[in-house]
């Protein structure tokens, strides 16, 4: 798996609250790993639960004996960490109601498995842009029942209003995806710095376009920025080499 992944503060924060951990080499029993965490809270709260879930996910998956599923894995693997983060958020007052959202991943023969709680998310990029995940956000619940528009200006007010989170609650309820990759094909992991400055119509022009994949990826995040980079901004460009993700 040929892997680029770039993590920047944006033109308007003044901390990163994202962290990121992207592996083609194995993580335990997993064959490569891509993770993506956007924290959320005051002071150094959300740059806390962010870098808390990936380092102690990462512990975690190391430690794992060969044989068990990826999707079991991630499942134990998120419920442990999210029961730890939100028990430090009870025992540390600085770090009253934080918590992260995460999108996880990983590639095995020819299938991806994807984990994600809030509106990070992942796409996959073939002859087109799919977003496989789904954002866990009050206006996507909104637009799910047929209550609000997407183009309307009470969703861009209401974006950012997230209805799960990592370390916010003693139990998470996580969404698990399992996608057949085809020859070609292009995963993009990112956090909503990226997909609230950038449409998927040119995510989809630039992943498509000329360069390589960390030329690609490096563009992505310059043009958030072009825009305003009003968050921090991270993006994870992944292409599964034949050998591992692909099957003709």
């Amino acid at each position: 798996m040929q892997i680029s992944a770039y993590t920047d503060t944006g033109k308007v924060r003044s901390t990163n609250q994202d962290y990121i951990y992207a592996s083609s080499q194995k993580t335990g029993p997993l064959e490569n790993l891509l993770l993506l965490a956007d924290g959320m809270g005051g002071a150094n709260a959300g740059d806390y639960a962010s870098r808390f879930l990936v380092e102690k996910l990462v512990t975690y998956i190391n430690r794992q004996p060969e044989g068990e599923s990826e999707i079991s894995i991630f499942n134990k693997g998120i419920t442990e960490v999210n029961r730890r983060l939100y028990n430090e958020s009870l025992s540390n007052e600085s770090l009253k109601g934080m918590g992260t959202t995460m999108v996880a991943a990983t590639v095995s023969k020819n299938t991806l498995y994807v984990a994600n709680v809030g509106d990070s998310r992942l796409y996959l990029i073939r002859g087109g842009i799919i977003q496989v995940t789904k954002d866990h956000s009050y206006v996507e619940e909104m637009v799910s029942l047929g209550l609000l528009n997407r183009e309307s200006q009470d969703y861009r007010d209401k974006k950012n209003y997230i209805t799960r989170a990592i370390g916010a609650d003693g139990q998470v309820e996580i969404d698990f995806f399992e996608v057949s990759l085809h020859p070609g094909d292009q995963i993009l992991l990112c956090s909503d710095g990226l997909s609230n400055m950038v449409s998927d119509k040119e995510i989809y022009s630039i992943v498509s376009g000329k360069g390589s994949l960390s030329e690609k990826a490096w563009q992505l995040l310059q043009t958030a920025n072009d825009k305003g980079g009003k968050d921090n901004i991270s993006v994870i460009l992944a292409e599964p080499l034949e050998s591992e993700g692909m099957s003709c």
